[in-house]
């Protein structure tokens, strides 16, 4: 099953709730998502039963790797029990989860037994003060440390720790967590702030581009590059020299990677978006609840898919010259320039909504 740029479709997001116990301000500003937000119903969520049919109608279309994502997955109550259900798809080969780790170490254990694969860990600093900041919330990097630790026992190997990168406010952590990670079973990946949705308020010069972040580990680790490990992989592989371990850079913005894009994400609430930055859905509950069968369900899965031309990144770069040098400082004037020529545009979904 190919889109309209010879894509296939193998890798599935799924959200499976929209709240989350941290208001980190580049996902989730309290200002937006304060106490009298309108977070989604229970009734409006898709049950576990709906997950799992829509992920076994795309398991045999070519779907490979399931990612759990939120909000928060671990607020949704028997997540292991989604796992079980998934575990039991053939087709499926890996089932990971994206978390922010406050909940894992009590959960990482019947998580893993349940057949989760994989399990990936937020965290932007190891300074509470900063991350803090980030977070706009009461966290202490001890607590999201022992979740990785529990990740680590039980076997979810190897843990990827998830550095989002803001200038001004943590970019002075990024040795600071290369150090801690770099001989540990934990491959640290850093994250460009990436301009997703419309309430985090994103500006170019909020960036630090990869090119950046990768001189100040190397200043005091020599790095080689790796190969990539698959297909549709968005993270640049590093391996440090001394042979402790790795690291990588996911570059959306300097570096677009969506000519190997191969992922989707199904919405809490049962919508398919084919890119991060979409401004709308495919909705799929209405199907599901309206007594749509397999058939009906395949057919509306290749449709979808089959449309697809979503490249927003890449285009994005386009427009301020496919010659440019791409982690030169006119990738923040360009970044500028492509967001003023989109204010006509629907806002783009959240990725508290979406599943980043």
């Amino acid at each position: 099953m190919l889109d309209r740029l010879d894509r296939p479709l193998r890798d599935l997001r799924v959200s499976v709730t929209d709240r989350c116990n941290l208001r980190c301000r580049y996902c989730m500003p309290r200002e937006v998502y304060g106490e009298g937000f309108a977070f989604l119903d229970r009734s409006q969520l898709l049950s576990f039963e709906e997950i799992a049919r829509v992920v076994g109608t795309l398991a045999d279309l070519g779907v490979r790797k399931v990612r759990l994502t939120g909000g928060e997955p671990l607020l949704r109550r028997e997540l292991e029990r989604l796992v079980e259900m998934l575990a039991r798809i053939d087709a499926i080969e890996e089932i990971a989860m994206t978390s922010n780790g406050l909940l894992l170490a009590r959960k990482a254990r019947a998580l893993a037994d349940a057949g989760l694969t994989r399990v990936t860990v937020s965290l932007d600093s190891l300074d509470d003060r900063v991350l803090r900041e980030m977070a706009d919330a009461p966290v202490c990097a001890q607590r999201v440390l022992a979740g990785i630790d529990a990740a680590i026992d039980a076997g979810l190997q190897p843990v990827k720790v998830n550095m989002m990168v803001r200038r001004g406010v943590n970019e002075a952590c990024v040795p600071q967590m290369a150090a801690h990670f770099r001989e540990r079973p934990v491959v640290l990946r850093f994250i460009e702030y990436m301009d997703v949705g419309a309430s985090n308020g994103w500006r170019p010069e909020h960036m630090v581009p990869a090119a950046e972040i990768l001189r100040s580990v190397e200043a005091r680790w020599p790095l080689q590059k790796l190969p990539r490990s698959a297909a549709g992989d968005v993270a640049t592989r590093y391996r440090y020299r001394d042979g402790a371990g790795e690291i990588g850079v996911i570059h959306s913005v300097s570096e677009p990677f969506c000519g190997g894009c191969t992922r989707a994400r199904l919405s809490a609430d049962g919508k398919l978006f084919t890119c991060l930055f979409a401004t709308a859905g495919h909705d799929l509950r209405e199907l599901l609840r309206g007594g749509g069968g397999e058939a009906a369900l395949r057919d509306r899965l290749r449709g979808v898919w089959g449309a697809r031309s979503d490249r927003y990144s890449a285009e994005r770069r386009r427009r301020r010259g496919a010659d440019a040098a791409p982690l030169a400082d006119d990738v923040l004037d360009g970044a500028s320039a492509a967001s003023s020529s989109e204010d006509a545009r629907p806002p783009r979904v959240e990725m508290s909504y979406i599943g980043g």
